[in-house]
C-alpha cells in the first residue's frame, strides 16, 4: 500500500491533507480551555489562577516528549520517503517505547517533588493547595500524555491524520464530560479537571497502540523495536526546537505569572491566564498546520523531489498568510463574549483582560511564519536553525520583552510583550528561510 505522503500535492489537496492536524490541535487546545471555563465558574478565578501556576512545572515533561516525536517523526516519514519502510517500523516502535518510559518517570517524580516544585514556582497561599492538587493529578498521567504526544505525529506520518483528528475529538468529548461530571455534578474542583483531562488522554494512548499493533494493510507499524541510542540523540537534536518552545513557554509563562500577580495580584494571573487561552487556540491553528505538512516536507525531501517542495512551500506560506489575518480578526471580534464564559462582565478579571488583549493581540498576525518555519526545518533534519528559531522567538525576545518593558511602559508593556517578541521573531525566520532555501530546493 503506498504511503499517501508520495501523491502530487497542491493547494486542495495539501489543505485536506493538513486539515486534520489543524483541526486536531485547534481542538486540543479548545478543551483545555473549556477546562478553564468550568474552572473559573464552578471552583473559582483564584484556581483558574493556579492551573496557570502549576503550568510549567508539567510543560517542562511534555516538551520532552515533544522532542521526541517531532524529532522521531521527522526520521521515520524520511524513510518512508526513502523506501527503508522496516527500518521506519523499527524506529517507530524504539521511539514509542521511550516515550512511555519517560512518562512513568515523569510521573514518578511529579508525585514525590510536587511540594519543592509547587513552591519554587511562586504560589501565593491562596493557590498553594490548588496547585498542588491539579500538579500531582497531571502528572499523574504523564505515560498517556506522552504516548498521545507520539502518536499525533505518528499518525500523520502513517498517512492517517484523519485518524488522529477522530481519536482527539473523542478524547475532547470524553474530557468535557467528565469535567461537567466531576467539577459540576460531583463538586471535586481543581481536582475533577485534572482527572478529566488525564483520563480524556487514555483514549488516543489506546487508539494508538492497537492501530500500530494490529494494523496490516499500512506500511507504517509495530515491529520488534531496533535500541539505537545514536538514532535517538539525533531526534532529539532535531526535534529540539519543539522541546525549546515548550520549556519557553514554561518560563515565559512563569515570568507572565509572578509580573501579572506583581501588578495586579491573583486576578492578573486569572487574567493572563485567560489570554494564554486565546493564544491556544490560534497558535494551534499554526502548529497543527506545520505539524501536519512536515511529513510531506520530510518525504518529499527524502524521495528528492525539489519540485513539489517548491509548490508546498509557496503553498503554504499562503496559507500561513491568511490563517493570520483570519485569526486576529476572529479573536478581535470575539473576546468580549467569549470572556464571559470566564468571568461576568464587571469583575476586575473581566476589566484587566479587556483593556490589554487588543494589544497583546496584534502578535496573532506575526506568529505564523515561524511557526511554520521551525516546523519545516525540523522536517529537513535541521534541528539547529529549528531550534534558533524557536529560542529566539520564545525565549530570548519573549522573556526579554517581559522583563525590559514594563520598566519603560507599566504595566502596558506587559500586554505589549508579545506582539515585540513576534516581530523581532519573524525578522529572524525570514532571514534564515531566505539563507537556505537553496540548500533544501524549496
Amino acid at each position: 500500500m503506498q504511503n499517501t505522503l508520495g501523491i502530487k500535492f497542491n493547494f486542495q489537496s495539501l489543505l485536506r491533507f493538513a486539515f486534520p492536524s489543524m483541526t486536531m490541535m485547534v481542538f486540543l487546545s479548545l478543551y483545555t480551555i473549556v477546562d478553564g471555563m468550568f474552572v473559573s465558574r464552578y471552583a473559582g478565578t483564584t484556581a483558574l489562577s493556579a492551573v496557570n501556576m502549576i503550568f510549567p512545572a508539567y510543560t517542562v515533561g511534555m516538551a520532552v516528549a515533544l522532542m521526541i516525536a517531532a524529532g522521531g517523526c521527522a526520521i521515520v516519514a524520511k524513510k518512508l520517503g526513502e523506501g527503508k519502510t522496516m527500518e521506519a517500523r523499527q524506529d517507530l516502535s524504539f521511539f514509542v517505547l521511550v516515550e512511555a518510559v519517560l512518562g512513568i518517570v515523569c510521573a514518578v517524580c511529579g508525585y514525590l517533588f510536587i511540594d519543592p516544585i509547587v513552591t519554587f514556582l511562586g504560589a501565593s497561599p491562596a493557590q498553594y493547595e490548588l496547585c498542588r492538587t491539579y500538579g500531582v493529578l497531571m502528572m499523574a498521567f504523564a505515560p498517556t500524555f506522552y504516548l498521545q504526544t507520539a502518536f499525533q505525529s505518528f499518525f500523520v506520518a502513517a498517512g492517517r491524520p484523519g485518524l488522529g483528528l477522530g481519536v482527539t475529538v473523542a478524547a475532547g468529548l470524553t474530557n468535557v464530560a467528565l469535567d461537567y461530571l466531576f467539577i459540576v455534578v460531583m463538586k471535586m474542583g481543581i481536582a475533577g479537571a485534572a482527572l478529566g483531562t488525564g483520563l480524556g488522554t487514555c483514549i488516543p494512548a489506546a487508539a494508538g497502540l492497537i492501530f500500530f499493533t494490529f494494523s496490516k494493510t499500512n506500511p507504517l507499524r509495530f515491529t520488534r523495536p531496533h535500541y539505537d541510542f545514536r538514532m535517538l540523540a539525533s531526534a532529539c537534536g532535531n526535534g529540539a526546537s519543539e522541546m525549546v518552545t515548550n520549556l519557553a513557554n514554561s518560563i515565559t509563562t512563569f515570568l507572565y505569572n509572578l509580573a501579572f500577580l506583581n501588578s495586579f495580584g491573583e486576578d492578573g494571573v486569572a487574567a493572563i491566564t485567560i489570554v494564554l487561552y486565546f493564544q491556544f487556540v490560534f497558535s494551534a491553528i499554526f502548529f497543527g498546520f506545520s505539524s501536519g505538512v512536515a511529513p510531506i516536507f520530510s518525504y518529499k525531501y527524502g524521495a528528492g523531489d525539489k519540485g513539489q517542495l517548491k509548490v508546498i512551500f509557496r503553498l503554504s506560506m499562503l496559507l500561513i498568510l491568511i490563517f493570520s489575518v483570519l485569526s486576529w480578526a476572529v479573536s478581535d471580534l470575539s473576546i468580549a463574549e467569549v470572556l464571559k464564559l470566564f468571568t461576568p462582565a464587571g469583575t476586575s478579571v473581566y476589566d484587566i483582560t479587556i483593556a490589554g488583549f487588543p494589544v497583546y493581540a496584534a502578535g496573532f498576525l506575526l506568529m505564523g511564519v515561524s511557526i511554520f518555519a521551525s516546523a519545516m526545518f525540523t522536517a529537513f533534519s535541521n534541528g539547529v536553525v529549528s531550534a534558533v528559531i524557536s529560542f529566539v522567538r520564545t525565549f530570548i525576545f519573549l522573556a526579554g520583552s517581559i522583563i525590559l518593558l514594563p520598566q519603560f511602559f507599566g504595566s502596558d508593556g506587559l500586554w505589549m510583550a508579545a506582539p515585540a517578541a513576534e516581530l523581532a521573531g519573524l525578522l529572524v525566520s525570514v532571514f534564515f528561510l531566505f539563507r537556505m532555501r537553496r540548500k533544501y530546493g524549496y
